[in-house]
């Protein structure tokens, strides 16, 4: 029996933010009625959280999936509003708040991988409404750190930017949250 385990953020954890019966656990349990799905994925964890997630890690997991780094983003977002003299030193901002999220992915992913090593990783989706401009450019440099230590480890990718690009892709309840479509 396939064994799916999902960890990291809301993007698996989102049955509060749909109707009973279209939250990702539910969803995957429906279409392959022969798997079980392990929820350890937690609503408004970031990478550095997954830890804790994988103290209750199955021994039987068939496939692992984790999404995690939207909210390890949101955490920094005030940081867009920092003054600065120059442009060089906006950037020296980011620089220094990726390279952050960059060692702490890595440790994630490292971590994931003693666990098992049929890890897929997913990139934070960046159509969400209402996001600014200059937030999405920000949150480019996030889904680069995730693809280069996706592709540095040979891991799947789902690249969710492709996969949530309509208005519908986002719950009514919360609007930075997946919906069942």
């Amino acid at each position: 029996m396939k064994n799916l385990v999902l960890v990291g953020d809301s993007i698996f954890d989102n049955a509060p933010y749909v109707d009973k019966g279209e939250s990702v656990t539910e969803q995957l349990s429906q279409y392959d009625t022969s798997a079980r799905v392990t929820l350890l994925a937690v609503d408004g964890d970031v990478t550095t959280d997954v830890d804790e997630q994988l103290k209750s890690f199955p021994t039987d997991a068939t496939h692992v999936f984790v999404s995690c780094g939207g909210n390890d983003a949101l955490n920094v977002i005030e940081s867009l509003n920092q003054r600065v003299s120059t442009v060089d030193e906006g950037l020296s901002v980011l620089v220094k708040i990726i390279e952050k999220f960059r060692c702490n992915y890595q440790n994630m992913i490292n971590a994931l991988l003693e666990k098992h090593q049929n890890l897929t990783v997913c990139t934070v989706y960046n159509k969400v409404p209402g996001i600014s401009k200059e937030t999405l450019a920000a949150l480019a440099l996030f889904n680069e750190v995730i693809l280069e230590e996706a592709a540095s480890k040979r891991l799947s990718v789902i690249d969710l930017r492709n996969v949530c690009q309509e208005q519908e892709d986002y719950s009514t309840m919360s609007p930075i949250e997946p919906s069942a479509q």
